[in-house]
């Protein structure tokens, strides 16, 4: 089982920079991983996901150019680089961890390790 720990959230202004980690606990280097985010009364979303091993990167059209995902396996951790913030940013953010490979990768039900969130908040 993979434990998932996210950090990095916080207030920003509108065009600022966060960046988030997730660190995981256990053997994450033949897994998915991935970004997703939930904003008050909407439903969870997928913001980017990454292939471990073959290092492809998959993002959501909202945030595609703003942020980046990669992953450093050496510490067991992934990032989200989130440039240009937009108030419509704002949202808890999640990471994830799955198996395998999937048709959907920035889809919720194909992963089976979540964390705790990590709070963004955008101002305009």
């Amino acid at each position: 089982q993979v434990q998932l720990v996210e950090s990095g959230g916080g207030s920003v202004q509108a065009g600022g920079s966060l960046k988030l980690s997730c660190s995981a606990s256990g053997y994450i280097s033949r897994h998915r991983m991935a970004w997703f985010r939930q904003a008050l009364g909407q439903e969870r979303e997928g913001v980017a996901a990454i292939d471990l091993r073959a290092g492809s990167t998959y993002y959501a059209v909202s945030v595609k150019g703003r942020f980046t995902i990669s992953q450093d396996n050496s510490k067991n951790t992934m990032y989200l680089q989130m440039n240009n913030l937009k108030p419509e940013d704002t949202a808890m953010y999640y990471c994830a961890s799955g198996s395998g490979w999937v048709a959907a990768p920035l889809e919720s039900n194909n992963y089976s390790n979540w964390g705790q969130g990590t709070q963004v908040t955008v101002s305009s």
